[in-house]
């Protein structure tokens, strides 16, 4: 932890002119380089076939998030996170970047350069692959909403205004009683004024009639925002789209993110109990990773089908979401990572505990979702004066 604090405090100070150039540059190189070594698996063909639609891209349904602390009678910390997310079906057989857009079959070659084994069985019928298409904001702010100067002993005024691509691989070891689900998420994004988190938020308060903060003059400077995300779920194997009567699950999960956005390694784990649970891998608030639904194939059973024993049904099940998080880098503590700004003492060690409900219905053939917790997060900096708690509200919609 020190060696790479000493790093990311060392590139506190480096001057970058244009930094929105050297990162498309640098992106630019990452995604084409690695085209040639890509495995066969992925590999593009001189004259390929036809595409059918089990290996193109379609579009499944989609969710908001909405995170405010208002909900749990505060305005400080991390206030407000809304995320808006696409999520597509699942793709059928060996992954065919040829078949998908240019940009998305690009990241899958990137995929497939960087972390060779993650492709390693496409296309067998124990696994399945989606995307996840995630756009979204996320303002931080101090604790005095008044004073105009640098608040030295409290959190800069930051945000983000962020573009997220993910691949999402659901895997059934051969005879194993558990599976599991495999993201690789690439964010990509600006921090600074450019991520209009001092414009949304005098909206939104001038609207409710909440006083305005007056320190954005301070905020973070802008630069180019980016981070890869890297995580493993697994439960208990199940067929269907959901677990049917009255039941339990527990899901594991570990990650690893990178980045100037974020970079920390965590475990967690989330518990489960009601009725009809949905065969996915659990609720989670605004994160890499966070979206995940039961497979494609038997979702579509509520129209077809609906009546078999495989079919989405209405339920709801209450759960409790624990984490614990290494913290290496937090633009919205550590400041920019490109020159000097403001910044606080980050702790090294995040706990965060999440308590909700979530329910699912069929509403005209449609799956609806709604699943609603409170967040509560320990100290993230020495300055900080306790706990931070704030509401998550997402509503999934399936086409």
């Amino acid at each position: 932890m020190i060696g790479i604090d000493g790093y990311l405090w060392s590139l506190r100070g480096t001057k970058v002119r244009q930094p929105m150039q050297c990162a498309a540059l640098l992106i630019t190189g990452a995604l084409f380089s690695p085209i040639a070594a890509f495995g066969s698996e992925v590999s593009l063909s001189a004259n390929p076939p036809s595409c059918s639609p089990e290996q193109s891209l379609r579009w499944r349904g989609g969710t908001l998030r909405l995170e405010n602390d208002l909900f749990t009678g505060s305005d400080r910390n991390y206030t407000n996170g809304v995320a808006l997310t696409a999520v597509s079906r699942d793709l059928q057989g060996g992954l065919r970047p040829e078949c998908l857009p240019q940009p998305i079959g690009l990241y899958a070659r990137f995929i497939g350069w960087a972390d060779p084994g993650f492709w390693h069985d496409a296309g067998a019928h124990s696994s399945s692959q989606n995307l996840v298409v995630r756009f979204g904001q996320s303002m931080y702010t101090p604790e005095n909403k008044t004073r105009t100067d640098v608040i030295p002993d409290d959190r800069p005024y930051a945000g983000l205004l962020y573009l997220g691509l993910a691949w999402n691989r659901r895997i059934h070891p051969q005879a194993a009683s558990y599976e599991m689900l495999d993201v690789r998420e690439l964010t990509l994004g600006v921090i600074g004024p450019w991520s209009l988190a001092e414009q949304s938020q005098d909206l939104v308060h001038r609207a409710r009639g909440i006083e305005r903060f007056r320190g954005w003059d301070n905020q973070l400077r802008n630069e180019p925002a980016f981070q890869m995300a890297m995580e493993r779920k697994f439960k208990p194997y199940t067929e269907g789209a959901v677990r049917p009567g009255w039941g339990s699950d527990v899901i594991g999960s570990y990650a690893l993110r990178v980045g100037n956005i974020e970079t920390a390694a965590s475990t967690g784990v989330e518990f489960r109990a009601g009725w009809n649970i949905p065969n996915d891998f659990g609720s989670y608030p605004i994160r890499p990773g966070a979206e995940n639904r039961p497979p494609s194939g038997v979702a579509d059973l509520r129209t077809t089908t609906p009546q078999s024993v495989l079919a989405p049904k209405p339920g709801a099940h209450v759960f409790l979401n624990l984490e614990g998080k290494a913290v290496a880098w937090d633009f919205s503590l550590d400041g920019n990572m490109f020159r000097h700004s403001h910044h606080v003492s980050r702790r090294p060690w995040i706990a965060q505990a999440a308590l909700g409900i979530s329910s699912q219905w069929i509403v005209a053939g449609r799956g609806v979702r709604l699943a609603v917790m409170r967040v509560w997060r320990t100290r993230e900096f020495d300055q900080q004066a306790g706990h931070h708690a704030f509401g998550s509200i997402a509503l999934s919609l399936e086409f």
